[in-house]
């Protein structure tokens, strides 16, 4: 029998941080570093998003991860790979064909990333019970978060110093992306040594799906799926686009419409306040979904989420360089996002409810990638059609579906309230 919410406070921070960060690299920091190499937004925009797809597509081989070894095993052979993948990405920056082979590192990285994600939530939905999972959807999701302010803070922070050190992008930017590999391989041993084995062979047996077409049959004909992945798809649709164009904004000149930060300047933002209030927005929603249940708090999180969009707009239609500004829309934007993924992710955790969760779960969050990728696969083309006043409007609007199907999705009001009736 499992030994439930083992050793939780100390694998699950380290577990989600190695989950983040790989994450970051591909679809954040990417961007920064190609945008100080020198490609254009448009591209920025198309290329990079594409490597959203492995997140969109991962429920096709999430089964295997249930008929196949632990998950476990599956999430540590993950991460030595992506380690391996940003190594690849920083030896190939100094070459002539920089472009084409950091983006099939960026490509390993990111199947990888996602294989990875399958494994390591798995992994979490079975050793917690129903409450820690709530309770710990806050610890995780800001943990998760965290990771991303290191890659787009402290690591964005480095690279803007070896740009000054060096006067030169590209040895600046290898030598960034090879520490990344450091700190990934660094990650990787650390969770070898603090996930529990409590993976029992009754557990897999449990939890294992009598095969591949069962698994996705019985996830789309639950009660009210359809709404609820609409939902999905939308609930990130502003989102999605902003998060793509906001470090071209900071680091374009105010010529084109943008504020003429530097890379160190943007990395520091993000990197101290930033973290900050994310920390304390995404453990407020996991404190508060564990005491009042998800549904007294879902609407201040879809709020909470599309509100910073617009002082975005206040800044790019103003061209204030204010730091006081700019500060305030990070901190706006970096608590709302904390605060609504913690109510989000538990949501995703109550559609995965019964036989074949991992997997279950593992198609919600595709489709919560795949409504990632697709607006943000046109993001630089609105972006340079609008300009970025416009462009931040139209982000602004983007709120409106998520708010309207939020009166149309079902889920227990109590559901991940401590005390509740669980499954577990």
């Amino acid at each position: 029998m499992i030994q439930k919410d083992k050793w939780a406070w100390a694998w699950v921070p380290v577990l989600y941080f190695t989950q983040g960060l790989p994450y970051v690299m591909v679809v954040t920091v990417s961007v920064i570093m190609y945008k100080k190499l020198g490609v254009s937004n448009a591209d920025i925009g198309l290329y990079t998003s594409w490597l959203y797809l492995p997140w969109v597509i991962k429920p096709l081989w999430s089964p295997l991860l249930d008929l196949k070894s632990t998950k476990r095993n599956w999430f540590l052979g993950m991460q030595l790979l992506i380690s391996l993948a940003f190594l690849g990405v920083g030896l190939s920056l100094p070459t002539n064909i920089f472009f084409t082979t950091s983006l099939a590192c960026f490509w390993m990285a990111a199947f990888a990333s996602a294989t990875n994600d399958i494994a390591s939530d798995g992994y979490y939905m079975i050793g917690l019970t129903q409450e820690k999972q709530s309770f710990f959807v806050g610890l995780r999701s800001t943990f998760y978060k965290l990771a991303n302010v290191t890659g787009q803070g402290l690591l964005v922070i480095m690279a803007g110093f070896l740009e000054n050190e060096f006067g030169d992008n590209t040895r600046a930017w290898s030598y960034t992306m090879i520490a990344a590999a450091l700190l990934m391989f660094l990650l990787t041993l650390s969770n070898f040594f603090v996930t529990p084995k409590f993976e029992s062979s009754e557990a897999i047996v449990t939890d294992k799906p009598a095969g591949f077409l069962e698994v996705f049959t019985s996830f789309f004909k639950k009660s009210g799926m359809g709404i609820a992945l609409a939902f999905i798809l939308f609930f990130r649709l502003g989102e999605s686009q902003l998060v793509k164009m906001a470090s071209p904004f900071l680091l374009d000149s105010p010529e084109v419409g943008g504020l003429g930060y530097s890379t160190a300047e943007v990395g520091t933002i993000y990197g101290t306040v930033g973290v900050i209030m994310l920390t304390v927005g995404g453990i407020l929603g996991g404190i508060l979904i564990s005491r009042d249940g998800l549904k007294r708090w879902m609407l201040p999180m879809v709020l909470s989420l599309n509100i910073p969009n617009v002082f975005y707009a206040f800044l790019a239609l103003t061209k204030t360089t204010s730091l006081f500004a700019v500060v305030t829309t990070v901190v706006l934007e970096q608590f709302g996002y904390g605060f609504a993924i913690a109510g989000f992710m538990v949501y995703l955790i109550y559609l995965a409810e019964g036989v074949s969760k991992t997997s279950h779960y593992a198609i919600a969050t595709g489709f919560m990638a795949l409504g990632m990728m697709l607006p943000g696969l046109i993001s630089g083309f609105v972006q340079e059609w609008l300009g970025y006043g416009g462009f931040f409007i139209w982000v602004v609007i983007a709120a409106v579906p998520s708010l309207i199907l939020l009166k149309y999705i079902s889920y227990p009001a109590d559901y991940g309230k401590k005390g509740a009736s669980t499954n577990e």
